[in-house]
């Protein structure tokens, strides 16, 4: 079976689809395809094998945590058709070629895994060295909305051209908006944002011989015990993305590792004596506190039922959980019991 003759299977489709629809029951769209999805899945299978398929318009809205963006989400049968390409296909081949320092979208990784990850390096590097050392930590600008088409469809169609059903398919979706560019919120492009900059993995990891690094997205960092070289580095690094139309922004600098290095929302450093030590930013902790002592003050005037706070808020202490964060979460916990009057 070719890789694209996995996407158009029945069964897999029909797969997708379920796993497209849990939590999605109220939509107008997934309701829809639900009543008829036998019939709308042999639908979508025969648009595929007969080239078809086009990718449908974007619903938009904003989010503002942790930082304002505009999200664009697809139709729901074109959701179907990213689990069953992505989940197929796409995500199993390409965790095959990542390095283990790409950290995010894949099984077994996330942000605990790139702390976790981080620490480990952290504490290698200390035991080495010991705080004579340097952290060059970098930010591209504005990631997915400088993606160029064009350069994504060449590095697709470089890993997937063995299969031209599969390059033509994402190039439906590549091309489905104007521009450079792609749309927050599809998991397809959370896969090939992954994949934009994997080549830049292997540059550092390989070509310049950077042992410690990590990547979140488009939020990485090097470890090295010289400055003057990663400073060499980050001309490197600045010249490679500018091939893929890419920039650093000015949050890009280079600070003596016993400073430590802000990542996937904690500041994480080396104690003078090697204990790893891994806090929330302050900025966090500002905007988490705005944000649930207005939903406790909610919740006290009857506006707000209690078991979102308590869904929204459990997930933010399991988050903080996993940092050295116990005296924040029992100032959170007891500046909530005062709005609520009772216990959280």
């Amino acid at each position: 079976m070719t890789d694209f003759e996995k996407v158009t299977d029945f069964h897999n489709m029909y797969r997708a689809f379920r796993r497209a629809k849990c939590g999605k029951g109220f939509k107008k769209s997934s309701a829809r395809f639900n009543v008829g999805a036998l019939d709308g899945v042999n639908l979508l299978i025969d648009q595929l094998k007969n080239r078809t398929y086009r990718v449908s318009g974007y619903s938009e809205f904003k989010v503002y945590e942790p930082k304002e963006r505009v999200i664009q989400t697809s139709s729901f049968k074109d959701k179907v058709v990213q689990h069953c390409l992505c989940d197929n296909v796409l995500l199993p081949r390409m965790e095959r070629i990542f390095l283990k320092e790409n950290c995010a979208g894949q099984k077994g990784k996330g942000t605990l895994y790139g702390l976790d990850l981080l620490q480990e390096q952290m504490q290698t590097f200390y035991s080495r060295y010991g705080m004579e050392g340097y952290i060059l930590k970098c930010d591209v600008t504005k990631f997915f909305y400088n993606i160029s088409h064009d350069q994504l469809k060449d590095i697709v169609h470089y890993h997937f051209g063995y299969d031209p059903g599969i390059c033509w398919l994402c190039d439906q979706f590549i091309d489905s908006t104007e521009g450079k560019g792609l749309p927050l919120g599809n998991q397809i492009n959370q896969g090939f944002a992954l994949l934009y900059l994997d080549s830049m993995d292997k540059l550092i990891c390989c070509e310049l011989g950077i042992e410690f690094y990590g990547r979140y997205m488009d939020d990485f960092y090097l470890i090295h015990q010289s400055k003057e070289y990663l400073q060499q580095c980050l001309e490197v690094i600045t010249a490679y993305l500018k091939t893929l139309e890419l920039t650093l922004n000015g949050k890009t600098q280079i600070f003596p590792f016993r400073h430590g290095v802000s990542y996937l929302g904690f500041h994480t450093y080396i104690t003078p004596d090697g204990t790893p030590i891994r806090k929330v930013k302050n900025q966090n902790k500002r905007n988490a506190q705005r944000k649930f002592l207005r939903m406790a003050k909610l919740v006290a005037a009857g506006i707000l039922p209690e078991e979102k706070l308590q869904a929204s808020y459990g997930a933010y202490k399991n988050h903080i959980s996993h940092g050295n964060c116990y005296r924040l979460g029992q100032a959170m916990d007891d500046k909530i019991n005062q709005i609520l009057g009772g216990n959280i």
